[in-house]
């Protein structure tokens, strides 16, 4: 005997895959310089990659003589694609990149790929790749400060009298072949023609006159930036302009003064030389008899007189530590001093 047995339908059952959460990566512009350092540059473009790939997607642009990293970043800002923009580079790359995102929100990305490296140096950034590249991968972002400096963004410091002498008696090829050390060698060079000048140094609530051979104006600098290191520690994010005058008027006495701030600077002390004075202040103007040059940011600018004004949180630079607070000022003991407190000047009018 036989049962008809009735097939039911068989049902198809779909088990649905689980959504994929997949890390959308962020947008940077790479701007690279292909020539600075002396190191291969195409092996040092394909480790940045290597390194930042799997997090940042990369849009690799080339300076050239006829494009500077001022135009690409100004160029990658106004596309408004991009969530960082990173520079690699000399100081000069950096400098150009800096200038163009200050007064943006547009963080920048430091990969220092120079000879001296004191844009990298002055905010802690690491001069290693794969260190530079971690710091960027970390995602931390700070506000410092930059300047105005006759009409121009500053990042790091101005210099009048001797420093812009040795800046510009450096040349290319002993940089490119001695690095750091072919300022060094312009320096002792340029201190056979040390000549003092009359600075009068107008400051918020100041008026100064006094004999020097340097003046450097700084907003950010390393401690190998020695004519900048007269104040105990250089900060790049308190409103503040750090002015070292230096009035050495022997060349003895100026080796001892550059060895002093050597060390002090290092150290993260003040000056204590007679011949060494710093103040602070958030603007300033410097006349000088006769007229010196001014080198700003590593590029002559022109001569004497000089205004810079301190914009505080002027750009977002992605760095990996915070500064040590240390305030202070000294003028004593320098040369043909005289300081008019402002106030009572007003007062007497």
């Amino acid at each position: 005997m036989f049962v008809e047995i009735e097939m039911l339908p068989i049902r198809k059952y779909y088990i649905a895959k689980p959504p994929q959460f997949i890390m959308s990566r962020r947008k940077a512009c790479l701007i690279f310089n292909p020539v600075a350092g002396n190191t291969d540059s195409n092996q040092e473009l394909e480790r940045i990659k290597e390194l930042l790939s799997a997090q940042i997607e990369l849009d690799v642009q080339f300076t050239t003589e006829e494009i500077g990293a001022d135009k690409l970043a100004q160029e990658a800002v106004k596309k408004d694609e991009f969530e960082i923009i990173i520079a690699a580079g000399g100081d000069g790359t950096l400098s150009e990149a800096a200038k163009a995102l200050g007064e943006t929100t547009t963080p920048l990305g430091v990969i220092p790929r120079g000879t001296a490296n004191a844009f990298a140096a002055a905010l802690g950034i690491p001069d290693t790749l794969d260190e530079a590249c971690e710091t960027i991968l970390s995602g931390k972002t700070r506000r410092i400060d930059i300047g105005r400096c006759n009409g121009r963004l500053m990042t790091l410091l101005a210099g009048i009298g001797f420093e812009a002498e040795t800046i510009e008696n450096a040349s290319r090829e002993a940089k490119q072949r001695w690095g750091a050390l072919a300022y060094l060698v312009s320096g002792i060079q340029q201190l056979r023609e040390l000549e003092l000048f009359e600075a009068e140094i107008e400051t918020d609530d100041k008026i100064i006159k006094v004999s020097a051979g340097a003046l450097t104006v700084a907003n950010a600098a390393p401690p190998t930036s020695i004519l900048a290191q007269g104040p105990a520690g250089i900060l790049y994010d308190d409103g503040l302009l750090d002015i070292t005058i230096i009035s050495s008027n022997t060349w003895a006495s100026a080796i001892a003064a550059s060895y002093h701030l050597l060390q002090t600077g290092l150290r993260g002390d003040a000056a204590k030389r007679d011949d060494i004075g710093y103040i602070r202040t958030k603007q300033v103007k410097i006349t000088t008899d006769p007229p010196q040059k001014i080198v700003l940011d590593g590029e002559m600018i022109g001569h004497t007189p000089l205004e810079v004004e301190c914009v505080p949180g002027g750009l977002t630079v992605m760095v990996p530590m915070l500064p040590a607070e240390k305030i202070s000022e000294k003028l004593e003991g320098l040369p043909d001093l005289e300081v008019e407190e402002k106030s009572a000047t007003v007062n007497n009018e």
